[in-house]
């Protein structure tokens, strides 16, 4: 588990330094402080075994709406 939460976390800070301008350190604070990483890290929720795009998604609506919808 703990390989896959890191392989999307990677993913994810890449995403947000590429599509929303991010320095690295705030892609880091932004992801693992979202409810979507404590989701991720939750392995009752199987997030963790979904895509980086859907779990990227998902940080994308919170990021918007302020919550997982």
């Amino acid at each position: 588990m703990q390989y896959l939460v890191e392989g999307i976390t990677k993913d994810i800070v890449c995403f947000l330094m590429e599509e929303e301008g991010y320095e690295l350190t705030e892609a880091l604070g932004v992801f693992y402080n979202s409810e979507t990483f404590a989701k991720l890290t939750d392995e009752e929720t199987g997030l963790y075994i979904e895509s980086s795009s859907f779990v990227y998604e998902i940080l994308k609506s919170e990021l918007k709406f302020g919550k997982i919808q």
